[in-house]
């Protein structure tokens, strides 16, 4: 029966083509609209380690003294840890795993022939940064707590830039020259790159490029290596200085396994920050110390542009639109049948059979429609890679966003055949068979 009714919606809509047409096109329109925005939403807000993110956390204090102004739009100082605070919960060891880590670029000197100096951007960290995120190696692997300790000048390359330094030999073991040091490498990581980098600081460039190097925090401290990102200093004397007590700059995750743990870290936090207040460092409530999951970090850090919530809204009314459109479309199509209708009526089918007919026809369209969606979808997700925006380059659709612009073309075409279909089974045959 199904096969039967396909038949009579393909010979129906063959019969109107220009109608077809408008119907296909609009659905077209609106799909591709909506599911561009929706890619691109999709995409930021997805979830940047699955299988994992739900056993990071980021802690955040507040040693803010109480008459601090924040500056207008600026940075939070609490969003991240000063050098006395990371070093102490890295010393607690309360979490599975803890790290420290901030951002940093070095001017790279490349030995090999060809290959001028550049600029490269990387990261700091402890040692357990590699095993906390799970970063895959494909040479080596990272340093251990007594390289920190010892500050050992040894650096892990991502694959990237062991390629275009040393070609396709082995990185491991060769010398690179940043800054104005001397690093042995131990390790390259495989493709690794979370989008957002969710444990970079609060400067806008979540969505930029990967982490091109490694090295230890420790060593970036001891060598006054540049920093990148937010550095909030408070307070007078020494608070320009990366290890005073007032100047936040670092980020710090932990990975906590349990609820039991995680309330264990959160009581330790209020804990640390009432001991910190009772030595006459922390003047605010040691109730402001906050832990946050991953996704609930990113959810905090909002890092969905406001013009894309707005387009997001604009194409979904705008596809609302075209389902208004389609509507009156198939009414005036379905209703124009009436004598059909009428005819198959009085031979016996039943109204669920013209029913089921009809949106049928309406699922064709929306599948014609679905196709015309995905091709608009595209060349919207080509015109925003295009942009400046450094989120812009993640617009691709995947497999499901692909599957959704499908099923959602056709559940919009069903759902705008419903009226149409449910008044074209209300018709009274014998009205429509006397005018015949």
């Amino acid at each position: 029966m199904f096969t039967y009714y396909l038949d009579l919606a393909r010979r129906s809509l063959r019969r109107t083509p220009v109608l077809t047409g408008l119907m296909v096109l609009a659905i077209g329109l609106g799909i591709g609209a909506s599911m561009t925005m929706l890619t691109v939403l999709h995409v930021m807000t997805d979830d940047p380690m699955p299988g994992r993110s739900a056993q990071l956390y980021t802690p955040h204090l507040d040693p803010l003294p109480l008459d601090h102004k924040r500056r207008g739009d600026g940075p939070d100082p609490t969003a991240d840890l000063t050098w006395p605070d990371a070093m102490a919960l890295l010393a607690a060891r309360r979490g599975v795993r803890q790290a420290a880590m901030a951002g940093g670029s070095l001017l790279l000197r490349p030995e090999r022939a060809g290959l001028r100096p550049f600029y490269v951007a990387g990261r700091y960290a402890t040692a357990d940064f590699f095993a906390l995120f799970g970063v895959p190696f494909e040479r080596g692997g990272g340093w251990s707590a007594a390289a920190d300790a010892a500050d050992a000048q040894v650096v892990v390359l991502s694959d990237a830039l062991a390629r275009k330094l040393f070609g396709a030999g082995n990185a491991v073991g060769q010398t690179v020259h940043l800054g104005e040091h001397d690093f042995r490498v131990i390790g390259v990581t495989a493709d690794w790159a979370p989008k957002p980098l969710f444990y970079a600081d609060q400067t806008g460039t979540q969505y930029s490029d990967a982490d091109l190097f490694f090295l230890p925090l420790s060593v970036a401290v001891s060598q006054k290596f540049q920093v990148s990102g937010n550095q909030s200093g408070w307070g007078k004397g020494d608070s320009m200085s990366l290890t005073s007590a007032n100047m936040s700059w670092l980020q710090f995750w932990v990975q906590l396994d349990t609820p039991a743990q995680v309330a264990a870290y959160r009581q330790y936090l209020v804990d640390y920050s009432a001991q910190q207040k009772a030595l006459g460092r922390f003047q605010r409530p040691p109730t402001n110390a906050k832990l946050y999951g991953l996704m609930g970090w990113l959810a905090h850090e909002n890092l969905v542009p406001n013009d894309v919530d707005l387009q997001l809204w604009l194409a979904l009314g705008f596809l609302f639109v075209c389902m208004l459109n389609i509507v009156a479309l198939l009414l005036a199509k379905f209703l124009r049948r009436g004598g059909e209708i009428s005819v198959r009526r009085a031979l016996g089918a039943r109204r669920r059979d013209i029913f089921v007919q009809l949106g049928i026809e309406s699922a064709l369209i929306g599948v014609a429609g679905g196709v015309l969606g995905l091709a608009i979808a595209q060349l919207g997700l080509w015109s925003i890679r295009q942009r400046p925006d450094d989120y812009a380059r993640l617009a691709q659709m995947d497999v499901p966003m692909l599957l959704g612009t499908l099923a959602l073309a056709v559940v919009a075409s069903v759902l705008a055949g419903l009226l149409p279909s449910w008044r074209a089974c209300r018709v009274a045959p014998a009205l429509q068979l006397k005018t015949m």
